[in-house]
């Protein structure tokens, strides 16, 4: 059984959101880590366990990331809870003011949850928190020092022992997404307002690179490339191309893409972020390519994958295109 800590994340939306509103959400999160749960009606958990050497930065970074992404596309202020479980994420998000993002490290669990009251545990209702109040136990901290059997007195063996694995941090679910994505998506959020095609050219060529990764990576192809725009007044801009055939490849992703950026006429466009989705998506095992006399398709093929190979081993920056190059 593998060891690796969990980094579970819990957002609060601090507005009211339609159902295609909460669907556009959870698409966005999505670009960033599959595993996403929603808590209907206006909060997410996000495992993001297995993104993080992806993006190559800490847990909390990555719910900034999360949360600037929400303000950006969507104007959606939230707060946020990072801790090891579900259940700890959800506590912590709770104490979070809009705009802020509590932080549970492992070795501070214990600490953090002493001083709680036991009503901030998930399953204490009314009836409960009277009898632990009758007596005396107000705190989680007072429940994790009491004798187990003296607390199996109080509620019964099983509920007594449920209660004291929640009160020691312990929870065991996992984030259960509630279907398979059906699209990847890739998003930036420009550092300011940015008017310089050549910067856009570069934005959308990066968006391309990490979509074809993901790709190959989970061995799909995609059929379609949606292109949106955000610009600095909040308005945008959506265009979708089909591809001329389903594709993983790079080079194909690229040059549609860079083609919806073209039909939007961007020349003095004040632009704030980017988004580019890919639909339609297949199995790998399905793929069919054009047969072609031209080896150079072939070299690039094989080139492709010797940069795949090259940043599974030592990360996703270590083979980019000469254009995204510092």
């Amino acid at each position: 059984m593998s060891t690796r800590q969990r980094h579970i994340a819990h957002f609060h939306l601090h507005t009211a959101l339609t159902e295609a509103q909460y669907d556009d959400v959870i698409e966005l999160v999505s670009g960033i880590t599959p595993h996403v749960q929603a808590i209907p009606p206006n909060a997410l958990q996000v495992d993001l366990t297995s993104a993080l050497r992806y993006f190559d930065m800490s847990a909390y970074n990555a719910v900034q990331m999360v949360r600037m992404r929400l303000k950006a596309f969507y104007d959606i202020d939230s707060s946020a809870g990072l801790a090891g479980n579900r259940m700890l994420a959800a506590m912590a998000a709770d104490t979070s003011a809009p705009g802020e993002t509590t932080w549970v490290p492992a070795e501070r669990v214990a600490d953090w949850l002493y001083p709680r009251p036991v009503t901030a545990l998930p399953g204490i209702g009314r009836t409960i928190a009277a009898t632990l109040h009758r007596y005396g136990l107000h705190t989680i901290g007072q429940l994790t020092d009491l004798p187990s059997a003296t607390l199996q007195r109080l509620l019964g063996a099983s509920q007594a022992r449920l209660l004291t694995q929640r009160a020691r941090g312990h929870d065991p679910r996992p984030i259960v997404p509630a279907e398979p994505a059906a699209h990847l998506a890739a998003d930036l959020v420009l550092d300011r307002d940015c008017l310089d095609p050549d910067q856009h050219h570069r934005a959308v060529l990066g968006l391309a690179e990490q979509i074809g990764q993901r790709l190959r990576t989970e061995r799909q192809i995609t059929g379609r490339l949606t292109l949106t725009v955000r610009y600095a007044d909040r308005t945008s801009t959506t265009r979708t191309r089909a591809l001329p055939e389903p594709t993983d490849h790079s080079p194909a992703l690229t040059a549609t893409a860079l083609g919806l950026l073209t039909s939007l006429g961007l020349q003095r466009a004040r632009v704030r972020a980017f988004a580019l989705r890919a639909d339609a998506l297949l199995p790998a095992a399905d793929a069919y390519r054009q047969l072609s006399l031209d080896p150079a398709a072939d070299r690039a093929r094989a080139a492709e994958a010797a940069a795949d190979r090259a940043r599974r081993r030592f990360g996703p920056e270590a083979v980019r295109p000469a254009a995204l190059a510092n």
